[in-house]
């Protein structure tokens, strides 16, 4: 069992709250950040805390019938690390369908290519020698020649590239199963993330992990041939210059209204005549202070948009945009769905202002989020519609407005995503029961595939990822919210939130953000359900019961504390629910007891509960003698 864990303990003092025992497990690498003062105990970036950032220009144009996208990239870097950096790491993530790379999944063979193609890269216009460079799969350094780039200083960076878009192996990118539309994603050359914890971020994309990236300003100019409209991360700031006057006016109109309006129609495609009349157009996008940058196009897709207000303190309003295909009826309440998830996003949970002015619903192949943008596939069941739309808008939020290294840390991405899905379903539609992963956990908890949340990313694949990216997390974050209750954990999450949009949270952050903002030591929780091995079981042991008064003892038969939700059924065929969140182990303690008075007679006792996965259940029922 791969388990690497080179684990220490360390004592850390938090100061708002006198000291916490910090008993949690501590990689020696995160250790030395807490010493640096790049991050501290409580919670809070380290008054020593720093990260890079950079400035992107991009223009590139794309050919739908040749799948050709081609450009230049100008990039401002700027290094606010304490260290003198000798090269500059970039990744291609295109290079995933380059022949010969290490992928974690396999693609069509025809969508092997020779991946980017770079015609140009100087540093500080000093060219570069393409021929000298050496790429790594999705990584590509390059030295930095002249002079070394200083703390504080700054690099301008030109790059002009190609490569052609998959057709066929849609992965998280490409071409739609049909000419004249396409999601393209991961398109342009990046600077890698230089960090406090790792240095350059090495990692190559193989297809399975998802991503890390800083913080950044992009304008993007995509032109496209003359009938294809853009949507993208970012504002349209030439709306009026790529879109005949009415659909502009539309566009507008629906980022004031509540309504659900067509910017674009079936009868209005049939017309044609919906772009500027030119060869060509371009559509320029601004977007300030995110993570990434990716786009769709698309010939014959409707439009549907809506807005609201999210923050009613500003009056601040978010436009919720949905492009699909004509044939896919189960999207023409997508615009619905979307916009009833970024109202709960805003008003109930995370109950944080949704921190984009537009998010933007593709009908493509994939399950997929970017900033502002998701990429989702036609589906023919309602309720997974739903629980697919709200899933990916909520990691608006996580990890894209608080910048977490997905690649490593699966959980603190599409953890929060799942919770999020489960709390937000009902919302949207209260006759559905989201629980999404539970049963499969408790199927598996506990076998050899099992392994702790706290395992990288890195160092899983299939069911043992996704157990550990999206249930057990999910849970995790939910007996938490159950234990302080909703007003105490929102305060507690707010508060991390607050301390770390924009940056780079690590699970300690995130950790110690919690127990400071909720003034409570949770240590014992993290450690046993993110860092321990073991599995949730609990088990009726023992029943008294004596003039209407019942005292059942509940054993914690596995380690992993789950709530304790106890159904009663009387003989009249009524029943009752008690229930206990997981303080009740905090002590370390393997038995509770539940006490409950009743006017009439219990028939049957047992344990269970739509987000308590148990994975024993034949100890679950204890029935009363008459």
């Amino acid at each position: 069992m791969l388990n690497l864990k080179p684990f220490l303990t360390a004592a850390l003092l938090v100061t708002s709250l006198g000291t916490f025992a910090q008993d949690l497990q501590m990689p020696r690498n995160i250790e030395q950040a807490y010493a640096k003062g790049t991050r501290s105990a409580d919670g809070r970036p380290g008054k020593n805390y720093w990260q890079n950032a950079a400035d992107y220009n991009i223009k590139v144009s794309y050919n739908p019938d040749t799948r050709l996208l081609s450009g230049t990239v100008d990039i401002t870097y700027t290094n606010n690390s304490p260290d003198t950096l000798k090269q500059i790491l970039f990744k291609l993530y295109p290079n995933f369908y380059q022949k010969g790379a290490a992928r974690a999944r396999s693609i069509a063979p025809t969508d092997v290519t020779d991946g980017v193609q770079l015609s140009k890269l100087s540093i500080n216009n000093q060219a570069e020698d393409l021929s000298k460079l050496r790429v790594d799969g999705t990584n590509l350094p390059v030295p930095v020649r002249i002079q070394p780039l200083a703390p504080k200083g700054k690099v301008n960076i030109s790059i002009a590239y190609s490569y052609t878009l998959n057709e066929g192996s849609h992965n998280r990118t490409g071409q739609v199963n049909e000419e004249g539309a396409a999601f393209i994603a991961y398109f342009f050359p990046r600077v890698a993330v230089y960090d406090d914890i790792d240095g350059w971020n090495r990692i190559p994309y193989n297809g399975a992990q998802e991503f890390y990236n800083d913080f950044s300003n992009f304008h993007t100019e995509i032109t496209v041939p003359k009938d294809f409209i853009v949507w993208a991360t970012g504002d349209l700031v030439n709306a009026k210059e790529v879109l005949q006057k009415k659909y502009a006016k539309r566009l507008e109109q629906a980022g004031k209204k509540d309504a659900i309006i067509y910017v674009v129609d079936s009868t209005d495609l049939k017309q044609g005549n919906i772009t500027a009349q030119q060869a060509s157009n371009t559509w320029k996008f601004d977007a300030k202070n995110v993570v990434d940058f990716a786009f769709a196009t698309s010939d014959h897709y409707l439009w549907q948009a809506t807005s609201l207000v999210v923050d009613p303190k500003t009056k601040r309003r978010t436009r919720v945009d949905v492009a699909y295909n004509p044939q896919h009826k189960d999207f023409e309440e997508v615009a619905s769905f979307g916009r009833k998830t970024v109202e709960a996003m805003s008003y109930t949970f995370p109950k944080w202002p949704f921190p984009y002015s537009h998010i933007s619903v593709f009908d493509g192949l994939d399950q997929m989020e970017y900033p502002m943008m998701v990429n989702d596939n036609p589906l023919e069941d309602r309720a997974d519609v739903i629980m697919l739309t709200d899933h990916e808008i909520f990691h608006t939020m996580f990890p894209f407005y608080m910048g977490t290294n997905e690649t490593k840390y699966g959980w603190m991405d599409e953890g929060w995503a799942t919770i999020g899905e489960w709390i937000v379903t009902p919302i949207i539609d209260p006759s559905i029961v989201d629980d999404y992963g539970v049963a499969p956990y408790g199927a598996l908890a506990g076998t050899e595939i099992d392994l702790p949340i706290s395992t990288l990313t890195t160092q899983q694949n299939g069911t043992t990822m996704f157990l550990n990216s999206y249930p057990k997390p999910a849970l995790g974050y939910l007996y938490v919210k159950d234990l302080l209750g909703d007003k105490l954990f929102t305060k507690a999450l707010h508060f991390y939130i607050e301390q770390w949009n924009g940056k780079h949270p690590q699970p300690y952050d995130f950790f110690n953000a919690m127990n400071t903002g909720s003034g409570r030591n949770l240590n014992w929780f993290w450690q046993r359900w993110f860092f321990e091995d073991g599995y949730p079981d609990l088990a009726i042991k023992d029943v008294k019961q004596q003039n209407g008064k019942y005292e059942v003892a509940v054993e914690a038969v596995g380690s992993k504390p789950v709530p304790v939700e106890l159904f009663v059924t009387y003989a009249d065929g009524s029943t009752e629910k008690i229930q206990r969140n997981v303080s009740v182990w905090e002590k370390g303690n393997r038995t509770v007891v539940l006490s409950f008075s009743a006017q009439k007679q219990a028939k049957k006792l047992e344990l269970g509960g739509t987000y308590v996965p148990d994975s024993n259940k034949s100890n679950n029922v204890y029935n009363i003698a008459p």
